[in-house]
């Protein structure tokens, strides 16, 4: 949830955001000075984690195949990512954009269309948390939080995690 409020704090509009998880305390053990900056005083929570942004994701790359190359260094908790989608709700039919034209200028152009801010994050020991704020509704107590409202998006951050050899 503090990263949804930090995505908040930046306004709509921004790029997908990918964050490493990394133990509070193992982060200061090896960056001392970090404490400070962060606002953190000893004794720190075991089962605290401080958020790491990494480098942004190449534009030109569809997220899949960029979560598909990424992998992380063992001192890495779990991973979260940031993100905004056009969604079209409230309909049972099949709804296909038109093979010629520009697919986001159609699904704005539909009835029930609503922009959404997706925040999921998922450690190694299986943890899982999503977050989703609707643009319409940008307001602190209307953003829907849970273990996995987006199984799609946790499975495959999840998939970032596994070791060489896993199955």
């Amino acid at each position: 949830m503090d990263l949804e409020r930090h995505a908040s704090d930046q306004g709509w509009d921004q790029p997908v955001r990918v964050y490493a998880l990394v133990p509070t305390a193992d982060l200061l053990e090896r960056e001392p000075a970090l404490a400070g900056m962060l606002g953190v005083s000893a004794p720190v929570d075991p089962s605290a984690l401080t958020p790491i942004e990494q480098e942004p994701l190449p534009e030109e790359l569809p997220l899949e195949q960029a979560l598909g190359r990424m992998a992380w260094p063992g001192a890495v908790a779990g991973c979260a990512l940031v993100m905004e989608r056009l969604v079209v709700k409230g309909s049972d039919e099949t709804l296909a954009p038109p093979k010629d034209g520009d697919a986001g200028q159609w699904a704005e152009s539909q009835d029930g269309a609503e922009e959404i801010r997706m925040v999921a994050g998922v450690l190694r020991d299986g943890g899982r948390h999503s977050a989703l704020r609707m643009r319409s509704h940008d307001s602190e107590d209307q953003v829907l939080n849970g273990e996995d409202l987006v199984p799609a998006l946790t499975s495959a951050l999840a998939l970032t995690l596994e070791e060489d050899g896993e199955e």
